[in-house]
């Protein structure tokens, strides 16, 4: 099919889990010719809706103050060049989400459509992560049933990905920044509108990307993630830590969580804060794994690699992250599409399975994975029975300027229940890029300890 893209340097079959060699040093030597240091195809596609990629990133925008946190449209008088409906999706469908096609036919009637702008390929990285890439490419390996990367360094693990698992991996270890921000939780059901959160502090450092580029990732951590709930009521004082692991999930190596919980007074390990526990951040509208549409061990899934695609997904979002009050853009059943916009992109896509044996909420779970930055930007999870219950959506944005992208705000349907929610938008004015707000104690049991209510 003319949609369809063959993986460029796929090397034999695509497995569905399991530990695979290095590619060889002349596939890796690609990175930099026909694929982007990052994995890419550097070329766009047969009839230029996707540009090449340049390396050039987005333009500087209008009234954009340099060191700036607040990141603006970078393509602000851009109109969009396709609109989506219910008239004409079906002409759409080979290049739609399943969860996609599910909201037109559920919503359509009701309004539900994407506002299609220019591709733009916006993503840029430093020299130094390139060049790490580079490595990956013939050094990393998956080890321990997937479970364990050997011999990657801060960079894109597996940037030519020979099963689900690598691609997978890429997604779970992306390169971003350090953020401190403040955010609200909403949750919408048909006519009513409830509030979870009130501008909750949110800091996240990323040990991974800031480790010395010259040594191998090992022990060190992806994330340190820290939340202080300050509503509502009922959460109002709780505190959430959580340590990601870099490379290992292996027994005793996995992620680390502690809760802060007021009643109690004290600092507890949290194990249930992972896998399908559901978040009680989204009252329950979505699992702890949701979070970032897919995150933490691969374990409990067979993954399979089912090749990449152009896709219609939301991207270069600056104006509905940074500068939209998420108020304004709540629609009854949807977010209003005038708030949303949407790219044509190619994606990897990566189906997986529940393993026989495993429980989970899910039993089936597909991911999209945009090719120039291995982020998950869309995701479909299937009930016990295989039907489509739960879809997600990130809202990416360009941060000017900085070699990365924002992508911690994300919205989740429910079909069934007719609830969608957005989660971790940053509110207008309330986001800081960078280091040097939170120290290391503060990403501690005692840091949080110290901070508990009394």
């Amino acid at each position: 099919m003319q949609n369809r893209i063959k993986a460029a340097l796929l090397v034999g079959s695509i497995a569905a889990s399991g530990a695979l060699a290095a590619v060889s040093p002349e596939q890796a030597a690609e990175l930099g010719k026909t694929l982007t240091p990052m994995g890419a195809e550097m070329a766009g596609n047969a009839d230029g809706s996707i540009p090449a990629w340049d390396g050039a990133g987005a333009p500087i925008p209008p009234g954009y103050v340099e060191g700036s946190s607040n990141y603006i449209d970078p393509f602000p008088n851009e109109k969009p060049t396709l609109i989506i409906n219910a008239s004409n999706w079906q002409q759409y469908a080979d290049n739609l989400t399943e969860g996609t096609k599910a909201m037109f036919e559920k919503y359509g009637a009701d309004g539900w459509e994407l506002q299609v702008y220019p591709t733009h390929r916006t993503s840029t990285r430093p020299d130094w992560y390139y060049a790490n890439t580079a490595k990956n490419a013939t050094g990393a390996n998956l080890v321990a049933d997937g479970q364990k990367i050997e011999g990657n360094y801060p960079g894109v693990p597996f940037p030519m990905p020979q099963s689900g698992l690598e691609a997978i991996w890429n997604h779970m270890v992306r390169y971003g920044a350090d953020i401190n921000q403040n955010y609200d939780v909403y949750l919408r059901r048909l006519q009513r509108q409830r509030r979870s959160g009130n501008q909750c502090p949110l800091s996240i450092r990323l040990p991974h990307v800031r480790k010395t580029p010259d040594q191998v990732v090992g022990d060190t951590p992806y994330t340190l993630l820290r939340i202080d709930y300050n509503a509502p009521a009922r959460r109002a004082g709780e505190i959430l830590l959580v340590h990601e692991p870099g490379a290992d999930y292996t027994e005793g190596k996995g992620r680390e969580a502690w809760q802060y919980l007021v009643g109690q007074r004290r600092v507890r390990m949290a194990p249930a804060v992972s896998f399908d526990t559901p978040n009680p951040g989204v009252a329950g509208t979505t699992t702890y794994d949701d979070s970032f549409v897919y995150n933490g061990s691969p374990e409990r899934f067979n993954w399979k690699l089912v090749g990449k695609k152009e896709m219609y997904v939301p991207a270069n979002n600056n104006r509905f992250v940074f500068e939209t009050d998420v108020t304004d853009a709540l629609g009854e059943k949807f977010f209003k599409p005038e708030f949303i916009r949407w790219e044509k992109r190619r994606v990897w896509i990566v189906d997986s399975t529940l393993k026989e044996g495993q429980r989970h909420l899910y039993s089936r779970r597909t991911f999209y994975l945009d090719e120039d930055t291995w982020t998950a930007v869309a995701g479909d999870m299937y009930d016990g029975r295989g039907n489509l219950w739960r879809l997600q959506y990130v809202y990416p944005a360009v941060m000017t300027g900085n070699n990365s992208d924002f992508f911690s705000a994300y919205g989740a349907y429910d079909l069934l229940q007719n609830i969608y929610n957005i989660n971790s938008k940053p509110i207008p004015g309330k986001f800081k890029q960078g280091t040097g707000v939170k120290d290391d104690k503060f990403f501690t049991p005692k840091g949080m300890a110290r901070s508990g209510v009394r």
